[in-house]
This record gives structure tokens, sequence and C-alpha cells, in this order.
């Protein structure tokens, strides 16, 4: 197992490194001196540096960071009361229903994509079952505007189009904080969605099977006391899935960061770059630019920021040890 690991993990990874310090069009040996050695010029390049490619990338950081902030918690959320509705002991049917909240988890992300594309496409049957209740959708793919830019410009708060003030004059990383602060596009909201339906079914086995070993007594006891169900959530059931919670959001934290599936196929980046994402800027990089230098660049920043976050996590997550009070 150690050689596996170190044949097609450690050394790959030790490999992309090497590369992430080359300006390398992937054409040649990139160990036999032909590429040129820049040093830490891609990450200057990503980092520092003004230009396209640290406004690409600082976008793609925007966009990837709502789409944890919203498709974390959010699937958290529902695989958890999915396990609880389905651990439920005199609720009928209990198989089936497991069965139909996991099956969009071991659906092809492909062929999820294309029927959300078809679903949310201008003409689509989202639209359409919007203009039963007199609501216009969106063109879904095609909108670019981040809602909470259009909520603050519904409420008059903010002229979208001509932002002022504070927001517009100052920037970091190549953007303004208007474009930092406008929250997720439209077309990006679609793929969030795509994600929460996708992942729960996951997760919530991950939690049933917690559930389940839960000791009944436990439950029994806090019943026979006249605990509610919100405090049965809250000091019996919660501290006992703390380290599943902790599995669950570690994952759930790693996938997001990594997400590319998706992108690929319902977006591409677009519209106007409110959908890409670090990985599929790392992938456009490299086999699009035939830039695989700056590919691996962002590849190994993007590795940073999700051990950096997990570690952040675990240290929320970790167990507390009681403090003992020593009487005077």
């Amino acid at each position: 197992m150690v050689l596996v690991l170190g044949l097609f993990l450690v050394l790959p990874t030790l490999m992309a490194l090497w590369v992430s310090l080359l300006n390398w069009d992937g054409q040649s040996n990139p160990f036999s001196g032909q590429a040129e050695f820049v040093g830490l010029d891609n990450y200057r390049a990503l980092l520092t540096q003004d230009g396209l490619d640290r406004t690409l990338f600082a976008t793609s950081l925007r966009n990837n960071v709502y789409y944890v902030l919203l498709t974390v918690p959010l699937q958290t959320v529902l695989a958890l009361t999915l396990a609880i509705i389905v651990n439920q002991r005199m609720l009928r049917g209990r198989s089936t229903l497991r069965t139909a909240f996991f099956f969009p988890s071991v659906t092809s992300s492909i062929a999820v994509s294309t029927i959300f594309l078809f679903l949310f496409q201008g003409s689509g049957a989202v639209n359409t079952v919007l203009s039963w209740i007199g609501m216009k959708g969106p063109n879904w793919f095609n909108d670019s505007r981040g809602v909470l830019s259009l909520l603050l410009g519904g409420l008059g708060i903010v002229d979208t189009n001509h932002p002022t003030g504070v927001l517009a004059d100052h920037s970091f990383m190549g953007l303004s904080w208007f474009e930092w602060l406008s929250g997720p596009s439209v077309a990006m909201c679609t793929i969030i969605l795509l994600a929460v339906w996708t992942t729960s079914g996951t997760f919530m086995l991950i939690f049933l099977a917690a559930l389940q070993d839960i000791p009944r007594e436990l439950e029994e006891a806090a019943a026979i006391e006249g605990v509610g169900r919100f405090e049965m959530l809250r000091y019996v059931i919660l501290p006992a899935l703390r380290p599943v919670l902790f599995l669950v959001l570690t994952l759930g934290l790693i996938g997001t960061w990594q997400v590319f599936d998706q992108v690929y196929v319902m977006s591409q980046g677009a519209p106007g770059n409110t959908t890409l994402t670090p990985a599929f800027l790392s992938y456009s990089s490299a086999f699009g630019d035939a830039d695989f230098g700056q590919g691996a660049a962002v590849a190994f920043i993007l590795l940073t920021l999700i051990l950096t976050m997990t570690a952040i996590q675990r240290f929320l997550f970790r167990e507390r040890a009681p403090r003992i009070r020593r009487n005077r």
C-alpha cells in the first residue's frame, strides 16, 4: 500500500509541484531542462501581480467561496433532516424512501448536469412552473448578475449598473469590493442547487448510520424527562453526532472546493466567468492555454486553502476537556 500511494499519489504530487515552478507548455519533458525555470513567478502572477491572471484567479475564488458557503450548510442540514426522517421506527416505506433519497448520489453527474440544463433553460420546466404562479423566471445559465447585488438593487440601496462609494473605489486582487460582495450569480445558484441535490443522499447515509448507533436508552431517558424534539436534537442527537458532523463537513468542504465536472458540462465558467472555479481555471490554464506551470500553481494554492480550512474546522470541532472548578 505504501508503494502504491507513493507511486500514484506522492510522486505525481511532487512532479506537479516541480511543474508549478516552470514555464512549461506540456510538449517536452519537464525534467530534461528544456522548460524554463521561473521559480515562484506563477504564484506571483496569481496572487500579487496586477493582470488578467490574478483577476481570473480572484474571480474563481470569489465564485467558489459563495459556492462553499451555500452548498456545505444546505447539503449538511438537508442530509441530517432526511436521515432523521428515515430513521423513524414507525415510518412506513423507510427502505423505499432511503433508496429514493440516495438515488441522485449514484447517478452520473454528467447525466444530471445535462438534465439540469434542460430544466433551467429559458423555456424550460422551471420557468414554466414559475409562470403558472405569475412569476417570470430568468435565463438561468446566461444570467451573470449576483443575487446579493440584485437584492440590494431591488431595495434601492445600491445602483447595480453604476456602483459608487466605498464598494466601487476599493479593490482586492483586481476585483472591487462590490464585485466581491455581489454574491453568487444566478447561474452559479443553479449549480449550487444541483450540488445540494446530488450530494445530500450520500451524507444522509452517513448520518443514518450514526443515528442508529445512538443508544436507545439515551433517547428513552431523555423522553422520560420530558425533553421535546428540539431539545432532543440539540442536547442528545447533535452531541452524539459530533464526530460524524465533522466528517460530513470536511468531506463537503473538500468536495465543494474541487468542483469541476458540473462547471465543465453546464457552463465552462460562463456567463462572464461568474461560474469559474479554481479547479476549472487550473484545467483551462493547463489544457486550454498550454500553461501547465500556472495550472499547477492554481492547484497547489487550492490545496493549501483546503488544508488550512480543514485544520480550522478540526480546531473548531475538537473535543474540549471539561473545566474543573477548584474550591478554595
